[in-house]
């Protein structure tokens, strides 16, 4: 029996992200992941010290002893970190979104009026310096969008590639009742509302089935030609009736979004992401194709359901994302990391590391979701006109 490798990781970030990349990294088996430490600029060392790792006093000492690096920082520093790990030929784990726009750093800086044009252009160079330094590497981008792993979507992948099938309508959405970050309210410190922070999920895994089915039937990844978008910010309407279940103290951001992306071969995809949902995430992927139809139910599923009359029976139980009350029925998830991809998409990645795998969530697929997305910037601001999507990588 062949023995498994072993792959040095480290993690650059102390947050949300980094907890759950490193809870996921638990439950990779093809390969002996070993996280050697962590750095970050707040939080390392209670971070470090929970998980008895080293934590580490700068980037480069971090990086000298790792073959991997999970970049679980805020998006502005994504291309700097994924950069430096490149030119020191490691594999960069790199949160979604890949880069972004964030302000011109004024206190002035406003969402809402700034010409999108130029977050657009910011964002294409931003990738295109990566995947130059990608070029260089010896070390990959793996774009961490664990929609592309989901278990429903890579069954999907499988009837695609299997059947050969033409995918002519693609329709996802990713909805819920709002952020729990305070600076999400902020374009300066989200590079945009729910149409990059949300769409870019069921967008990433709409992109990601077209390059599947291109690359199965021709040979060639099948791209996005061009976007129409609109965006809203209904919860910041002056007659909107705030009644505590729907966050609504955003400053400069979208709260709800629509793109329509048409792609190379003339099929389309419908893209739909809102903080006006109650009642829990919706997360889903549907795909029209010539000889099927799927239904990708991330979640809510009814793998399993469960009716709990008093809400305080479940006070100590986790069921669901975003529910608003356990009282009564209840899709409860008896994985949720599982059923969202999370442990799929690290196996796939330290596989890549170790074996030299094929990368399913790569640095293309990561360029077209920030430049489709940005594009879609540009078109909401010019009522839903037609903006033609830069192809980099």
């Amino acid at each position: 029996m062949k023995s498994k490798k072993t792959v040095k990781a480290g993690i650059v970030g102390a947050g949300f992200a980094a907890s759950f990349h490193y809870d996921a990294l638990c439950r990779v088996h093809g390969v002996n992941a070993e996280v050697v430490g962590v750095f970050s600029h707040s939080g390392g060392a209670e971070f470090a010290e929970k998980r008895g790792i080293k934590n580490f006093g700068c980037l480069d000492e971090l990086l000298d002893q790792v073959d991997v690096v999970h970049v679980c920082v805020t998006a502005d520093a994504h291309e700097e970190i994924t950069v430096a790990a490149l030119e020191k030929d490691k594999f960069a784990i790199v949160e979604k979104p890949l880069t972004g726009y964030f302000g011109d750093g004024s206190d002035e800086f406003n969402g809402d009026t700034f010409p999108k044009q130029i977050a657009l252009e910011y964002a294409a160079k931003s990738v295109e310096r990566m995947i130059e330094a990608e070029k260089k590497s010896k070390g990959k981008i793996l774009y961490a969008e664990n929609w592309v792993y989901a278990p429903s979507i890579q069954k999907e992948r499988e009837i695609i590639e299997k059947t050969g099938a033409q995918i002519l309508w693609i329709h996802g959405e990713q909805s819920h009742s709002g952020s729990l970050a305070d600076s999400y309210a902020h374009w300066k410190f989200s590079g945009g509302g729910v149409m990059l922070g949300k769409g870019c999920h069921p967008l990433s895994a709409a992109l990601y089935l077209k390059q599947v089915e291109g690359l199965a039937r021709n040979g060639k990844a099948i791209r996005p030609k061009s976007v129409t978008a609109r965006t809203h910010a209904i919860t910041r309407l002056p007659g909107f009736i705030d009644e505590g279940h729907i966050r609504c103290d955003y400053h400069d951001i979208d709260d709800f979004s629509i793109m329509h992306v048409v792609f190379e071969d003339g099929t389309i995809a419908d893209v739909v992401s809102s903080d006006i949902v109650t009642g829990g995430i919706k997360n889903h992927v549907s795909v029209m194709a010539n000889n099927h139809r799927t239904i990708c139910n991330i979640g809510p599923n009814n793998a399993m359901e469960t009716y709990n009359p008093v809400d305080e029976n479940f006070k100590d139980i986790y069921t669901v994302e975003k529910i608003g009350t356990k009282q009564g029925w209840q899709c409860t998830s008896p994985d949720e990391a599982w059923f969202n991809g999370y442990q799929h998409e690290m196996e796939a990645f330290y596989r890549t590391v170790a074996y030299g795998d094929r990368i399913e969530s790569n640095s293309s697929l990561a360029s077209d979701t920030i430049l489709t997305i940005y594009s879609a910037y540009v078109s909401s601001e010019n009522s839903g006109k037609e903006v033609e999507i830069l192809i980099v990588g």
